[in-house]
């Protein structure tokens, strides 16, 4: 009896398959919305395909914006995975049911407080990087004008600094929610108003990039700009006259997020690039992408020109609670109606 063509092509397509390695088999495609700099955005997935042999379409736009595309594709999902920005938003498209849960055997490798961030959304997203927030100053612009170097979030609402601010909208940035979240954690609801108020006057750009304003100030387009504290130190390390500050105070911080897209439609290759974003190696991608947040993963390197938590005075941040669709919400539209609306 003869064997089929069709079959026997098929058993020697299998056994050729067999005797390639991992990178050459693998078949398949990916979408990732990547929600931070497009300097570490795209070393990470042409590594991602030279480890998988998977074909990524990256998009990179802030988190603020990348929730608003995910809940407008609720019905017809375009994206597989979601990988970094701020944890807040995260945690709340896992609240609306956008996400999905998946428990990684990447997790025993990872800090207590990524995992933590996993458990209070129920494992439909984790950490994948820490960094704290604060401000940075044009040192240069500052002496040349003979303003005094401010060090503490009270500082910068003075008059000395009128015009001469910039930070993110919260609409479009996780970074300025996790602004405006700290200092209603820091100070109280009402203080933190009444100084958002103050600080408003002296705001001459709310830009949509949460990472925007560091590079304003390294420019001297802005003497100061409020960020994570990391961006920041790219500009620094690229010879930029910049100082940082975690402001005296006390300040917040971010748990930078990875979550996979509910109704993915490649969910095989989404769950492999989750598993591979949270090895040492694809964390360690970091510091070659000037990239000075801290990893989530153990054995990861740690970047010598990462701000440490231990030299800045940090609060107590509740992620569960100003995380959640309710909180951000209410508060974003406070800001909007009281702070962003005023007159300068």
């Amino acid at each position: 009896m003869k064997t089929p063509r069709r079959l026997i092509g098929a058993l020697f397509a299998g056994a050729l398959a067999a005797l390639l390695p991992d990178a050459a088999r693998a078949q398949g495609n990916l979408t990732v919305y990547c929600s931070v700099q497009e300097e570490w955005c795209r070393p990470m997935m042409a590594a991602f395909e030279r480890a998988t042999g998977i074909r990524v379409a990256m998009t990179r736009r802030s988190s603020g914006e990348t929730m608003t595309q995910i809940r407008a594709e609720a019905q017809n999902p375009r994206g597989d995975v979601w990988w970094g920005g701020t944890g807040d938003p995260h945690m709340q498209a896992a609240q609306e049911n956008l996400t999905v849960e998946y428990r990684s055997p990447m997790l025993d490798q990872l800090h207590d407080w990524a995992v933590s961030q996993a458990r209070q959304t129920g494992f439909r997203t984790v950490g994948i990087y820490a960094g704290a927030l604060g401000f940075s100053f044009n040192a240069t612009e500052l002496q040349r004008r003979r303003i005094a170097a401010p060090r503490c979030w009270a500082d910068i609402a003075q008059p000395a600094f009128r015009g001469e601010v910039q930070v993110a909208d919260p609409n479009t940035s996780g970074t300025a929610y996790t602004m405006l979240a700290t200092l209603v954690q820091l100070m109280g609801e009402e203080p933190a108003f009444t100084y958002l108020r103050a600080l408003h006057r002296n705001v001459n750009q709310y830009t949509r990039s949460g990472a925007a304003p560091a590079r304003a100030v390294a420019t001297g387009e802005t003497l100061v700009g409020i960020t994570f504290l990391h961006d920041a130190v790219t500009q620094k390390v690229n010879g930029a006259p910049v100082e940082i500050v975690g402001p005296c105070e006390g300040t917040g911080y971010e748990i930078g997020s990875m979550s996979i897209i509910r109704g993915a439609r490649n969910m095989e290759q989404a769950r492999r690039f989750y598993d591979w974003a949270l090895s040492a190696e694809a964390q360690a991608i970091a510091v070659q992408a000037q990239a000075y947040q801290l990893p989530s993963n153990r054995n990861a390197p740690i970047p010598p020109q990462a701000p440490r938590f231990e030299n800045i005075r940090m609060i107590d941040y509740d992620f569960a609670r100003w995380g959640s669709a309710e909180e951000r919400t209410r508060l974003i539209t406070r800001w909007e109606r009281e702070v962003r609306a005023g007159s300068r």
